[in-house]
């Protein structure tokens, strides 16, 4: 079988990087969406059962079919908002697996329409790069702001990355996770977590469809995915060389409309077992699809392909996966995320600062989506690039540069 063929351990590690930094850092979010819509224990793990088979499937699958890294992620936004207007609104679980059904039938509706494409095909590739950059600056921040509480762990973590880099370029990330866990057994650090082994139970929850939870929760999911989850999803496919123009490794590019609207079905099928959306990833797709992954972008799909598997893993056992992953200490997945990221953000920002016309209305873009602001419950993705697109046409008017040059 090709993928075992095109499988390396840079690649199965970019794959694991992914799921550990995309779990640790939003799954709690994720329980406090639950239990403010009145979930029992059972239903949080059967929550785990269907984001980790969603977002799993729709990631292993479409990667090992286009041979492209495909990378869907559950809408982290799309919790925090969940959960604040459950708690507002008093809507129970049946209320809320109506909104997500719902709201999965607009994300389908976008991706099946190509609306949501059409519309990023008309963003200038620098103004993407630095969409993409200023998501994933944060993270390299935090990566580096992680040695304040955990100076001896992300010093060592730095110093092994940088001899990798010199010594075994391919292995680098690979190898400063591996130090790093010994590290942090040797020293007994790992957090305490609950752990019970075996398979998790879905559990079904009939929908109730109310105008109330329309518009307090469906319709504000749906925007803040579409938004601050698949608009910078988007920018990484693109910054990546991934998209249908331009892309790597030959032939065509991921058909960002067919994955939107197979997230969006994915989604209708599973909500009444706990996924309230599915979208592309950002983060952890510029971990898969950046060279740190492979060297060849033809065998990125690898990367990919096995987050996938591990986010299936994950779903059919959530509840003893959940507990070893967010037993890693904080610092370390910072720490490893910063690191694993700098290729793409380094990438990502000599791609939107190269063309002098376009640089100002990219950096424009690139420190709003980095400042974190949030306005109207939308997230700084959105803002950067309206902010960004507004520089372009007020410096060039009509003559504003399309998308791909």
């Amino acid at each position: 079988m090709r993928f075992f063929k095109d499988l390396s351990l840079s690649a199965f590690t970019a794959g694991f990087v992914a799921v550990l930094v995309g779990f640790t850092s939003s799954v709690a979010i994720v329980f406090q969406a639950a239990l403010a819509l009145g979930a029992t224990p059972e239903m949080v793990a059967s929550w785990m059962w269907a984001l980790g088979i969603g977002m799993g499937l729709c990631s292993l699958l479409p990667s090992l079919w286009w041979k492209k890294p495909v990378m869907v992620a559950w809408s982290t936004p799309g919790a925090a908002v969940l959960a604040t207007a459950a708690t507002a609104g008093g809507f129970n679980m049946a209320d809320g697996v109506g909104a997500f059904m719902l709201c999965a039938v607009l994300i389908t509706v976008a991706g099946a329409t190509g609306w949501f494409e059409r519309v990023m095909n008309r963003i200038p590739l620098a103004l993407a790069s630095a969409l993409l950059a200023g998501v994933l600056a944060r993270f390299g921040l935090q990566g580096f702001a992680a040695a304040q509480t955990a100076l001896p762990l992300v010093a060592l973590m730095f110093a092994t990355y940088l001899l990798g880099k010199r010594f075994l370029p391919r292995y680098a990330v690979p190898l400063t996770l591996l130090i790093a866990i010994i590290y942090v057994a040797a020293r007994a650090q790992f957090t305490g977590a609950t752990i019970h082994f075996g398979l998790t139970m879905p559990v079904f929850v009939a929908p109730a469809f109310s105008l109330a939870a329309f518009i307090s929760m469906s319709l504000p999911l749906f925007v803040v995915t579409m938004a601050s989850q698949n608009l910078p999803g988007v920018a990484a496919i693109q910054a990546a060389g991934f998209a249908d123009r331009h892309a790597q490794g030959g032939g065509a590019g991921i058909p960002i409309s067919k994955v939107i609207t197979l997230t969006g079905l994915t989604t209708l099928v599973l909500a009444p077992f706990g996924a309230f959306a599915l979208n592309l990833s950002a983060i952890t797709a510029a971990i898969c699809m950046g060279p740190e992954a492979h060297a060849n972008p033809a065998r990125r799909y690898t990367a990919a392909a096995s987050c996938g598997a591990i986010y299936v893993v994950i779903g059919l056992f959530g509840s003893a996966i959940t507990g070893i992953l967010t037993a890693f200490p904080k610092e370390l997945v910072a720490a490893i995320a910063g690191l694993a990221l700098l290729g793409t953000i380094g990438g990502a920002m000599h791609a939107a600062l190269q063309d002098e016309r376009n640089r100002e209305a990219a950096l424009i873009t690139f420190l709003v989506t980095l400042s974190g602001v949030v306005i109207a419950g939308i997230g700084s993705a959105f803002w950067g690039v309206v902010a960004g697109v507004l520089a372009l046409l007020v410096q060039h008017g009509a003559r504003a540069p399309q998308a791909k040059n």
